[in-house]
């Protein structure tokens, strides 16, 4: 666990980017006053939602593995827009890091609100030759972490008395199968069996839970993929739209998960895919 660094940013107007990539105010700031943990948010998915966070109004808490200065890109970026931070360094498959991590955010912000369950691993094996480890590894980031971190994270809210909202970053692979990722597909489809049981056991304490299942997004994980432009050009054969999607507009959909907006939505997958479920195989 890395000790908790200074607070960045200010209390000035977090601002947007129009067409013009010009800093304009946010008018809406769906997230004002709330604080928010986003777990492996030093690059991709994590990092764009960390920073619209902090556009929309919200105290963000970066969460990170490795050395401290790899969520330095993160921090600049809200800082910039006039947004404050706090990075941790926390390994989410361990119960007493998850602690420390909360933690940190309270003691650093005085309260939760929000958490993203973010972070996540893959490595493509075939089946019969999977290496035991490697699957360990795999239901230890994208399973076990989410149940540590939303644990921990409901915890605190209950004792706050004013709800809150857990958000893990699913995939669309939770329903669709893929051959040679079989713990990926394994952790997501658990992903899935876990937020929507304790979904119904935190209702009563206003605590809201949701997946987000992104289908094919340009983000490190995809790098595989990506630097092949045979295998590149057969995924965006199952994709209705025919793109890549951005890791900005999984943030789009994070924001309204996490603001009063979807008070009254818990307990589903909200897939954002580009429309490959609806006619894809597998890859």
């Amino acid at each position: 666990m890395t000790a908790i660094g200074a607070v960045h940013g200010t209390e000035s107007e977090p601002v947007v980017q129009n067409r013009d990539r010009k800093a304009v105010p946010n008018p809406i700031m769906r997230l004002q006053n709330k604080v928010a943990i986003v777990t492996g948010a030093a690059t991709g998915i994590g990092q764009a939602i960390a920073s619209r966070f902090a556009q929309e109004g919200a105290r963000v808490v970066i969460d990170y593995v490795g050395n401290s200065t790899s969520a330095g890109a993160t921090e600049r970026a809200i800082a910039a827009n006039g947004g404050k931070c706090v990075a941790i360094g926390a390994d989410v498959s361990k119960p007493d890091e998850v602690a420390a991590l909360v933690a940190g955010a309270v003691k650093a912000f005085g309260r939760l609100d929000i958490v993203v369950n973010n972070a996540g691993v893959e490595k493509k094996v075939p089946f019969v030759d999977y290496p035991y480890a490697e699957l360990q590894k795999i239901l230890a980031i994208n399973l076990v972490g989410p149940f540590l971190v939303a644990q921990a994270a409901a915890r605190q809210m209950i004792s706050q008395g004013q709800g809150g909202r857990v958000i893990n970053i699913s995939s669309v692979h939770e329903d669709l199968p893929m051959p040679t990722n079989a713990a990926y597909c394994a952790s997501k489809g658990g992903l899935r069996m876990l937020m929507r049981t304790i979904a119904v056991e935190l209702a009563k304490a206003n605590i809201t839970v949701n997946n987000i299942g992104p289908g094919a997004v340009f983000t490190p994980i995809d790098a595989d993929v990506e630097a092949k432009p045979e295998m590149e050009k057969a995924l965006m054969g199952e994709i209705p739209l025919g793109r890549w999607g951005k890791p900005e507009e999984i943030a789009g959909l994070a924001v309204f998960l996490a603001s009063d907006e979807a008070a009254y939505v818990t307990g589903s997958t909200y897939f954002i895919d580009g429309g490959m479920l609806q006619q894809a195989g597998s890859y």
